[in-house]
This record gives C-alpha cells, structure tokens and sequence, in this order.
C-alpha cells in the first residue's frame, strides 16, 4: 500500500519505520526541516512539499499533535483536489467532535475517513504491539484493516467517527488517574518509613494491582524521568481535552481539574518534557533519592 505519513514527531518516527518494516511504500513529510533530515538519516523516503506528499500516498496517515495542527495542514486551498479519492487515517488523540468535524470536510471534498487512536507509545509501535481503535465506516476499516494489524497486536473496530477518540481520551484519563493515585500511595507509603518491597508485594497480591506500578516504580526511586515515551507536556494536553469533553458531555471533571492543577505544577517546575510519571516530584517534594526512608 502507497502510504503518505504527515507528522514525524515521538509516535510519528517509529509507525513510520514499522510499515516500511513490513513492506508498505512509505513517503514522510514533516513541517520543520528537522525531521525530515532524521527521516531521510533513518532510510526513508522524505517529501518536503506537502502537497506532492499527500499525492503521493494513497492513504494520508495524520500523525500530528492536535485538531489546530490537522486542520492547517490537511486544509488548504488545495485540498478538494488533493484529498478526492484518499483515505485519511487520523492517529493523534483529538475530541470525539474534532473528529467528527474532520471526518465531514474529508468526506466533503471526496476522500474517505477513518480514525484510528492507538494506546501505547513507542516501544509498542516498533514492535507492532499498539491497541488500535478505529472508528468510521466499515468499508474503509477493511480498507485499512491489514496495514492496522501491522502496528496493533490489538485492533478493534469501535464504532462510529468519534468513538474511537472518546475511547482513547477515556484509556488517557486512566493514565493520568493512575500514575496520580500511586504517586500519593507510594508517597504516604514512604513518608512512613514503610519498605516499599512489603507494600508492592501485598499490592500486587491485590485487585487494586496495575502493570502501570511496577512499570514506573524504578522512576519514582531513583527520580529518573530521562527519555519519555510520552512526556508530561503531553499527558497535561490530553487531560486538559479530557476534562472539556467531559464537561460537555455532562460529567463532573473535578477530579480532573484537580489533577490537571497538579500536572500543571509539575511543568511550571520544568518537568514539561520529561516522562509523565515526573508528575510524582509534584505530588511528593521533597523527597531525596538518596536518603529517602523506606527505599
């Protein structure tokens, strides 16, 4: 499959090298220069101008940070011509109505839609080892079908355009919720003086037990939050759309809010560009990796 991918960024970069992995014709196109020179470093084909990118592929995957950047790039005065006949599979985690949105204007100017959020970051999308949620109409899913079981261990049609980024928003929420709610628990755990060995191995032992624990305990205790997968930065956008979807669907965000607060601490601190699970610095200062008790 002729494939154009637009956004070369954290989840952009290793979906990219997946599908030339397993054989599809892949073309890159990036805003900034930058990493466009990492693409062509990386072996694959580049494409400096949007338009001849999108020409180029039969579908345009749109790896792109939010609905703004989407819409800059995939409408311009050339796109009813550019986008008739292609499918658009759009990756990023936008609003459920964002999407909904763009799926009319594809369709509108004469292309397919098809969205397509994963879980996962990039260890899982090297590997081909993403949940993949699409949503859209089923005909184009099938169109996709085999190139998504490339990327996903895991790959489900969901429902209809919008569904799959509701479902995304709600898998993101629960990281969020997640991390925040350890964070506190092994912070009271250790404040106390409490070997934290004894309280994983009752957690664990527990219902109350998620992987997600044991994944980012060792950065918790040694305060390492180096090469993100998913920096803070990126967990604050996506609780921030959380909570306004949330809000308008008419459910109380106020455990959001207040995690967003929290979050929001952690990147004025200057943890923006460090893994999510940084979030704990701001739950516990203070702590000190090398005289903290119960370590």
């Amino acid at each position: 499959m002729k494939i154009s991918l637009l956004g070369f960024g954290l989840m952009g970069q290793p979906i990219a090298l997946r599908l030339v992995h397993c054989g599809h014709d892949l073309v890159v196109w990036n805003r900034s220069a930058d990493p466009l020179k990492q693409a062509a470093d990386a072996g694959l084909n580049v494409e400096a101008d949007l338009n001849t990118a999108i020409e180029s592929g039969e579908v345009i995957i749109l790896t792109l940070s939010d609905a703004d950047a989407i819409e800059s790039v995939l409408f311009t005065e050339e796109s009813p011509a550019l986008l008739s006949g292609k499918t658009i599979l759009q990756m990023g985690t936008i609003a459920p109505r964002e999407s909904r949105s763009i799926a009319t204007r594809v369709t509108q100017a004469g292309g397919e839609y098809l969205e397509a959020p994963v879980l996962g970051s990039i260890p899982e999308a090297r590997t081909g080892q993403l949940i993949v949620m699409a949503a859209g109409p089923d005909d184009v899913y099938q169109h996709c079908l085999l190139m998504l079981r490339c990327l996903g261990k895991e790959v489900e049609h969901i429902g209809a355009v919008g569904q799959g980024a509701a479902m995304k928003l709600a898998m993101n929420q629960l990281i969020a919720s997640l991390t925040a709610g350890f964070s506190q628990s092994l912070g009271l755990v250790r404040a106390e003086g409490v070997d934290v060995e004894q309280f994983m191995t009752l957690l664990r032992e527990s219902t109350l037990y998620a992987p997600t624990f044991d994944k980012k305990l060792s950065k918790f205790l040694g305060h390492d939050y180096s090469n993100p997968n998913f920096p803070l930065k990126h967990l604050i956008k996506d609780t921030g759309l959380f909570k306004r979807v949330a809000e308008e669907s008419g459910i109380n965000a106020g455990i959001v809010d207040a995690m967003l607060t929290v979050f929001e601490n952690g990147q004025a601190a200057g943890y923006g560009d460090e893994d999510y699970s940084s979030l704990y610095e701001t739950i516990n200062p203070g702590f000190d990796a090398e005289t903290d008790i119960g370590c």
